[in-house]
């Protein structure tokens, strides 16, 4: 089941930006310095209270050339269509403003639970003021100030306390994969091909996103598999002129209710900075992983097409070094017959358990082999580790100091773990703990 999502909405100026990075706190920060994971802030992870959940800021929706009133239209409406709960943001010192009024008039329309919150309460004798926009009729407002983050957690309890109830899920033992990419890279056409390729759908499964259905089908080993429907992009005439933005939330969407994702790619077109940045939030989200290259027929080939895309592939996603790539075509069905196994293997892969003595004999062989480093004469101790969950799998290090271990050692025992047991697929994490 995926995270709840919660869009900020408001018109322009009222510290969309602020609110959404308050919130989501130290989980919007990079987790890797590396070309092409994203640095998109459209769309981030946060946690309030044990509940994780998404956060979209409709201010990151770049519009040009549009009236003002197109513009808070055009961000209200791409809330109503993804969010789960909205937080409805006006400003103190303007007061209700016939903008806030238009917004209003478009939530009031959704069936989507709305909380009113008054930005920039930063003083005190302000607060009076808030009880003016009860005018808008979404009930208590709620004060709070982006700049010093006063009141937020007050908002936030709100914001849970309405969460859609998530029934109790449907004991599934299906692989539940995805593909995502830009627009115009052939998913659909894969996703009919992989359909029709001698397969039998099972059943048509009501997705969590909106106007999605998840289909089952079962492939010619009996192998389970729930395909994750990304939605596709809703452009109503000009609605949506960022379309690529867009096209992010929905590709998020497919990941949170994915374990494998597929990134499609266009051979015709080659690779697009969009291309990693939607890669990009399938690594962050430790998703198992591979990379399709789909109108492979549509290439002119010698011997050496083939091998040179690839190396292209490897230095644009430097970060997905762990990913398998296939190149298929949808039109001919050209290595298609594949994706099922490797599906399975990446599963597999993703769902992986170490036992900790086997572990710990290759970390011991790892740094009898290339002694852990130092630092003001300090040298990193490393005492054992052990595998705590998996999905992606991830370890736990236990050291004399974690401030001691140079991300370029981190780095070589992970390739070491990685050389020791079959990870392709799936990334996997190194957490380091001082031993107590």
């Amino acid at each position: 089941m995926s995270n709840p999502v919660v869009a900020v909405v408001g018109r322009p100026n009222v510290g969309k930006s602020a609110i959404f990075n308050r919130i989501a706190g130290e989980r919007i920060s990079i987790v890797e310095d590396t070309p092409g994971v994203t640095r998109d802030r459209i769309y981030a992870h946060a946690e309030w209270l044990g509940k994780d959940f998404n956060l979209i800021d409709t201010g990151g929706i770049e519009i040009s050339d549009q009236p003002f009133v197109t513009q808070i239209k055009q961000q209200a409406e791409i809330a109503i269509d993804e969010a789960d709960v909205i937080v409805f943001l006006v400003d103190i010192k303007t007061g209700v403003t016939d903008a806030d009024e238009q917004v209003a008039q478009i939530l009031y329309r959704s069936n989507t639970p709305v909380v009113l919150a008054v930005n920039k309460v930063d003083n005190p004798e302000l607060r009076s003021q808030v009880f003016d926009f009860y005018s808008l009729g979404f009930g208590d407002p709620y004060a709070v100030s982006g700049v010093h983050g006063i009141g937020i957690g007050d908002l936030l309890d709100a914001v849970i306390d309405k969460f859609p109830t998530q029934a109790a899920q449907i004991e599934d033992d299906s692989i539940r994969f995805s593909l995502i990419g830009r627009p115009n890279v052939g998913k659909s056409s894969l996703v009919n091909a992989i359909l029709g390729e001698n397969r039998v759908i099972v059943s048509n499964i009501a997705g969590t996103t909106r106007d999605a259905i998840d289909t089952r089908f079962t492939s010619d080993d009996g192998a389970k598999f729930t395909m994750v429907d990304t939605a596709g992009i809703k452009k109503r005439g000009k609605i949506y002129e960022n379309t690529e933005k867009y096209a992010m939330l929905r590709a998020m969407r497919a990941i949170d209710n994915s374990d494998i994702v597929l990134v499609v790619l266009n051979a015709e077109e080659g690779i697009r900075e969009q291309d990693k940045r939607i890669a990009g939030y399938a690594h962050e989200a430790g998703r198992g992983l591979i990379i399709v290259v789909n109108k492979w027929d549509l290439v002119d080939k010698n011997t050496h097409t083939l091998d040179g895309f690839e190396t292209i592939i490897r230095q644009e996603f430097q970060y997905l070094s762990y990913a398998p790539i296939v190149f298929v075509s949808a039109e001919t069905k050209q290595r298609l017959a594949k994706l099922p196994k490797l599906i399975q293997r990446v599963y597999q892969n993703h769902t992986k358990r170490i036992k900790s003595a086997t572990l710990n004999d290759v970390l011991m062989d790892a740094i009898a082999a290339n002694p852990t480093p130092t630092q003001n004469n300090k040298r990193l101790r490393v005492f054992y580790g052990t595998q705590v969950a998996i999905q992606p799998p991830t370890f736990v290090v236990f050291v004399n100091d974690p401030d001691l271990m140079h991300f370029s050692y981190e780095r070589y025992l992970e390739n070491q773990i990685r050389q020791s047991f079959d990870f392709s697929g799936t990334p996997i994490h190194l957490i380091e703990r001082r031993r107590k």
